[in-house]
C-alpha cells in the first residue's frame, strides 16, 4: 500500500474517532429524548466571534449574480429564477441544470465504493458534513432569508442548527439500526443426530439512488435527515430544491461533495437538479427505476399523487394539514392569547406547524379574541419586532391566500373581519413583500368549508364553538386534511383527559397548556417526534427509526464451518 493511501485510511479512522462522542452523544438523546445539540442556534457573537457574521454576509453577496459551479456531470444548460422576498430582486444566480439520466447514472457508478465502506464511516463523514454547514451557516442564513422570506434569527437558528439537529437525530437511528444487525454468526444444531455448524454472513446492502425534494419556504428542514438517512446507509442521493429556493441546497450540495472528494470518495453521491416552473425535473426522477428512495417535502397535492402513484420504491412524505388550537379555559387569558399571537404571526404562518383554526369556548370568545388581536397588533406596531417574527413574504401565492379569505367571507353571515392583513414597513428591507395576520371571527358553526383545507399564509380564524365539538371537529381535520401540530388549553384536567384520546386516534402531535418564551410551535430535535404518519400530513416522521431502518436490507450467506 502506497504512503497516499495509508494516509486516506489514517485520515477516515481520524475522522470517525473525532466525531466519535457526538454520535454518542446523539444516540443518548434520541433513548432519553433530553434537550441536547451539538451546535448553538444564537448568531451572538460571543459564541461565533466577530468576524463570522460580516464574513458570512459577504459569501452571500458574492454569489449574487453569478455562476454557481459544482462541477457536476451532464450540464446542458443553465437556470435560475430566483427573487429575494425582502428586496423584490432577482438573485441572479445561475445552477448547474445536469441531464436527469446523467445524474442518476452517476450516481449509481459512486455506490459502488460508498456501498462498501463501513458504515461507521459513511456517518463520520454525514457528521463532518453537518460541522462544515454549521461552520457555514452566517452565509445560510442569508440565504435562506433571501429565497425564502425567514427572519435572520430564524433563518439562523430555524434553518440552521435546528435543522442540522434533525439530520444528526437521522444518524443517530441509522448507528442503531446498522449496529443491530451482528456481521457474523456461528450456528449449531442437531437434525436427526447429526450436528450442523454454519457460518453465517450477514450484510447491509442500499437500497439505492435516493431522490431529495425540497420545499420552498423550509428547503433545509427536511432535506438534512433524508439526506443523512441515506447516505448513511449507502445510498447516493440527488437533491431537487424547489425553482424559486435553491441557493440553500446548493451550498448544502457543495459542501457534501467538498467532504466526499477530500476523504477518497466520488462526490457524485451527492448532486444538484435543478429546474424552473415551467420545466420540472421531478416526476421523471420519481419515475427513474434505478431512484429506489423518494423523499418530498411540499404541498398537498403532489405529495397525495406520489402516494397513490409510487410502487415498488421508498416513499417518505411531509404535506400539511389543517392545524388547530382548542381552548376550553385559561389559567391567564394574557398569556394564551401571546402564545396564540405569537405562533400565528411567526414568518408569517408559512410554516407546516403553524396554527390556522382557534376554537374558542363560547363564554371566552370575546375577551381571548380581542386580546389575540391585541397581541398580534403589538407586534405588528413594533416594526424591529415584526421584522424579526414574521418576516416576509415569500410568494405571491401566500398573498393571494390573503386575498381569496377575503373573497371568501364578503358575504357570509355570522363570519367577520376582526383584524385585516397589511404590509409592516421592515426597517432594514423598505421594499420587502410583507403581510400581517388576517383574523377572521367565525360565529356560527356552518362554515366549516371556509376553514377546512389549509391556506398556507398569514390568516387566522377564531372560531366560536363548545369545547367537546371542537376537539371533535379539530381530531376530524387531523383525520381527514391532516394535522402536524395541535394544541389545546383547559384548566379542567377532566377535559383533558377525556380529549386526548381523541388526538391520538387521529395520529396528532398535542401540545397542552403551553405559554411562555418558547414558541408553542418550536419542535425540538431527539426529543420531538415531528410528523406521526398517521394522517394526510405526512406518511413518516422526522425522525424515528422507521424513517432510516428501510433505506437498506440485509443479505445474508451461509455455508459449513470449515
Amino acid at each position: 500500500m502506497d504512503g497516499s493511501a495509508t494516509s486516506l485510511d489514517d485520515r477516515r479512522r481520524t475522522l470517525i474517532a473525532r466525531h466519535g462522542p457526538t454520535l454518542t452523544a446523539a444516540i443518548d438523546a434520541v433513548q432519553t429524548r433530553k434537550s441536547w445539540s451539538p451546535y448553538s442556534d444564537s448568531p451572538s457573537t460571543k459564541i461565533h466571534g466577530p468576524d463570522k457574521p460580516g464574513a458570512g454576509k459577504a459569501a452571500f453577496e458574492a454569489r449574487l449574480g453569478m455562476t454557481f459551479d459544482l462541477d457536476q456531470p451532464g450540464v446542458v444548460g443553465e437556470v435560475g429564477e430566483e427573487v429575494s422576498p425582502f428586496t423584490q430582486k432577482p438573485l441572479n444566480i445561475l445552477y448547474p441544470k445536469s441531464n436527469p439520466d446523467a445524474l442518476v447514472a452517476a450516481a449509481v457508478v459512486a455506490m459502488g465504493d460508498w456501498r462498501e465502506a463501513e458504515f461507521e464511516l459513511r456517518i463520520a463523514l454525514c457528521l463532518e458534513m453537518a460541522a462544515r454547514l454549521y461552520d457555514r451557516n452566517f452565509e445560510m442564513a442569508h440565504a435562506v432569508m433571501h429565497v425564502a422570506g425567514q427572519s435572520y434569527t430564524q433563518a439562523f437558528s430555524g434553518s440552521g442548527p435546528n435543522a442540522l439537529d434533525r439530520g444528526v437525530e437521522a444518524l443517530a437511528y441509522a448507528a442503531k439500526a446498522m449496529r443491530d444487525v451482528v456481521p457474523t454468526a456461528t450456528y449449531h444444531r442437531q437434525f436427526a443426530g447429526e450436528p450442523v455448524a454454519l457460518e453465517k454472513t450477514y450484510v447491509l446492502v442500499p437500497r439505492g439512488v435516493g431522490l431529495v425534494i425540497c420545499c420552498a419556504s423550509f428547503p433545509t428542514w427536511n432535506a438534512y435527515p433524508a439526506m443523512f438517512a441515506s447516505l448513511a446507509t449507502g445510498n447516493p442521493v440527488i437533491v431537487k430544491p424547489h425553482p424559486i429556493a435553491i441557493l440553500p441546497m446548493a451550498i448544502v450540495v457543495e459542501t457534501c461533495r467538498a467532504t466526499l472528494a477530500e476523504f477518497g470518495f466520488d462526490p457524485n453521491l451527492v448532486t444538484l437538479a435543478v429546474d424552473t416552473l415551467a420545466e420540472p425535473v421531478a416526476q421523471g426522477l420519481v419515475d427513474h427505476p434505478q431512484v429506489q428512495i423518494v423523499d418530498f417535502t411540499g404541498s398537498p397535492r403532489y405529495g397525495g399523487h406520489l402516494e397513490r402513484t409510487v410502487n415498488g420504491k421508498l416513499l417518505f412524505t411531509e404535506t400539511a394539514g389543517v392545524n388547530t388550537i382548542v381552548i376550553e379555559s385559561v389559567a391567564d387569558l394574557d398569556a394564551v392569547a401571546r402564545a396564540v399571537a405569537r405562533s400565528s404571526s411567526l414568518f408569517s404562518a408559512q410554516m407546516c406547524t403553524s396554527p390556522q383554526v382557534v376554537y374558542i369556548a363560547p363564554d371566552l370568545f370575546e375577551p381571548l379574541s380581542a386580546a389575540i388581536v391585541e397581541q398580534i397588533d403589538a407586534i405588528a406596531a413594533d416594526p424591529a419586532q415584526a421584522a424579526g417574527i414574521m418576516g416576509a413574504i415569500q410568494g405571491e401565492v401566500s398573498v393571494k391566500v390573503v386575498t381569496d379569505t377575503r373573497q371568501a367571507i364578503a358575504e357570509l353571515s355570522g363570519v367577520r373581519t376582526l383584524r385585516d392583513a397589511a404590509p409592516y414597513e421592515h426597517p432594514q428591507f423598505p421594499d420587502a413583500r410583507t403581510l400581517t395576520p388576517l383574523v377572521v371571527a367565525v360565529e356560527v358553526g356552518a362554515h366549516v368549508d371556509l376553514y377546512a383545507e389549509e391556506r398556507f399564509g398569514p390568516v387566522l380564524f377564531l372560531v366560536k364553538k363548545d369545547a367537546g365539538e371542537a376537539v371533535m371537529e379539530a381530531t376530524w381535520l387531523a383525520r381527514t386534511k391532516g394535522s402536524i401540530s395541535s394544541y389545546l388549553y383547559s384548566t379542567d384536567e377532566d377535559f383533558i383527559d377525556s380529549a386526548t384520546p381523541a388526538y391520538e386516534a387521529a395520529g396528532a402531535n398535542l401540545s397542552i397548556n403551553l405559554t411562555g418564551a418558547m414558541w408553542i410551535n418550536f419542535a425540538a430535535a431527539y426529543s420531538d417526534y415531528h410528523v406521526t404518519g398517521l394522517n394526510p400530513a405526512g406518511n413518516a416522521c422526522l425522525a424515528d427509526l422507521a424513517f432510516v431502518a428501510s433505506r437498506f436490507r440485509i443479505v445474508q450467506r451461509r455455508r459449513p464451518v470449515a
